[in-house]
């Protein structure tokens, strides 16, 4: 991975979803917010990397008996043991919960492997074990039955939706408590650049609010004062 994509990581690390969001829709992109999905633990650090996918269609018995998961090319496997490091797994699970997206061993050897965490707007088994591993997680809400029982894996590292968003291979994935956005690769470093500056914006305004300064003007900044103090106040934490 070059320079220039780990630099866009290291910024998108040090900014919310919530601001990712506002970037985007000023660009026009009004529906990157994955829904439904959250963090299965509140207060990991923010989830960053690039998407690698999986999609899954509807079981039908004939092809998804146990026995499958003995087949070295069964697609959920490959997709553990491919997923590049520092990269997100993201799943396509049809919005379906009622059978696991995935399991504790599967997730486990994704941190392992160096994953940069896992996200699908199915569910998670053993969401307890996932819960307390050093790996961010998210997932529409815990479910029991294997994936087999519901899900059929077929394809790897194609375009997918998940939660209602369309999620490219490569696309970056930011996941935080609020829950987990899209940024389209081809603008991800500008998106980052520009949500360092909203968020070191946001901080001023925060600490003029407690001031006890009105919003009105300073948020968003009407007056034209507020960013020629805001300038002088960013110079001087610089």
């Amino acid at each position: 991975m070059n320079q220039r994509t780990i630099s866009t990581k290291e910024k998108l690390k040090g900014v919310s979803t919530a601001t990712i969001a506002t970037c985007l829709f000023k660009r026009g992109l009004k529906n990157q917010f994955i829904q439904d999905v959250k963090p299965l633990k509140l207060g990991k650090p923010t989830m960053v990397g690039q998407a690698y996918t999986l999609r899954y269609i509807p079981a039908r018995e004939d092809l998804n008996p146990i026995t499958v998961f003995s087949d070295p090319k069964h697609l959920q496997r490959i997709a553990v043991e491919e997923c590049p490091e520092g990269y997100v797994l993201v799943i396509d699970s049809r919005k379906d919960a009622r059978a696991a997206s995935a399991g504790s061993i599967l997730a486990t050897r994704l941190m392992k492997r160096g994953a940069a965490g896992i996200v699908t707007d199915g569910g998670f088994r053993d969401s307890t074990e996932i819960r307390e591993l050093d790996f961010p997680s998210f997932h529409k809400c815990p479910t029991a039955p294997t994936n087999l029982t519901l899900h059929h894996a077929i394809a790897l590292n194609e375009p997918i939706g998940c939660g209602d968003v369309a999620v490219f291979p490569g696309d970056f994935i930011v996941g935080d408590d609020d829950g987990v956005m899209v940024i389209p690769a081809h603008m991800a470093e500008e998106v980052s650049d520009q949500c360092i500056q909203m968020t070191l914006f946001e901080a001023y305004v925060m600490e003029k609010v407690n001031e006890g300064k009105s919003i009105l003007g300073l948020y968003p900044p009407t007056d034209p004062q507020t960013l020629k103090a805001f300038e002088t106040w960013k110079q001087n934490k610089i």
